[in-house]
């Protein structure tokens, strides 16, 4: 698994994609800590950069990795090394690739900023960690669809179908629910709901470490309310992580019982 690992990263941390995609974040971190000057305001208009772009990154890399190199997997599949460890070797050198990317592209204007002077490195680590967590999803359900999906076209418009529900579609459809029934106690409800999207989670992650009461919407608020800022960030983080754990260990049973 390691020398799949080591192929499939460094072959995409040469990519014009991934190269692409850290100079984005290197371009807009610096722009926006040019034009702000304070960490904290950065970090809060980051957070919708972030959860816009990181989830979409790693859904469209993460299909176009798996069929363009599916004639590779094929390959190595003829030799006596596990399915298993090729598909998971692919994934990890794909969002590792992307988390370093994010990392360096976020971080070292941060760096030279001097974020270690004000005060806001706490927020700065959970920004890029809830970005990490998103690569490391949305690469799960691209690798699940694909492998589920002979069908290039169908795939890809799976994917990006999945990333826009979750993104856009998602947040629309749960507001008018709430509004709906507004008359009846929907807490629980809003809790509910927020653990069944990670982009959500990862909004609420940031939100409560920021401690910003105005931007954390219905749900966070109840985040917030109920079960406090640390119960609450334990709760999304454990969820986050499951958001990780089951699609990967769903792309794991598929590549097993996949006809190559």
């Amino acid at each position: 698994m390691f020398k799949v690992f080591k192929y499939s990263f460094f072959d995409l941390i040469r990519s014009r994609w991934t190269l692409i995609y850290m100079a984005f974040f290197l371009l807009v971190t610096i722009g926006l800590l040019q034009l702000s000057g304070d960490s904290s305001k950065v970090i809060i208009s980051l957070m919708n950069v972030v959860l816009f772009v990181v989830p979409l990154m790693a859904t469209l890399l993460g299909t176009m990795y798996y069929y363009n190199s599916r004639e590779f997997i094929e390959l190595l599949l003829a030799q006596p090394i596990p399915r298993t460890r090729i598909i998971l070797g692919q994934y990890l050198g794909l969002t590792l690739s992307l988390s370093l990317s994010l990392i360096l592209g976020i971080g070292l204007p941060f760096l030279s900023y001097g974020i270690f002077r004000s005060g806001d490195l706490g927020s700065l680590l959970i920004l890029i960690t809830t970005g990490v967590l998103l690569s490391f999803t949305f690469a799960a359900i691209s690798f699940w669809i694909s492998l589920k999906n002979e069908n290039r076209i169908k795939g890809f418009g799976l994917s990006v179908l999945v990333w826009l529900f979750a993104a856009i579609m998602y947040d629309g459809i749960f507001l008018m629910l709430l509004s709906y029934f507004r008359d009846y106690p929907l807490d629980n409800l809003a809790i509910g709901g927020a653990l069944l999207n990670p982009i959500d989670l990862s909004r609420i992650l940031i939100l409560l470490q920021l401690d910003i009461s105005a931007l954390m919407g219905y749900t966070g608020a109840v985040f917030d309310k109920f079960l406090g800022s640390f119960w609450g960030m334990t709760l999304a983080g454990t969820a986050a992580l499951l958001w990780i754990l089951i699609p990967g260990g769903m792309m794991v049973k598929t590549v097993n019982h996949k006809d190559f």
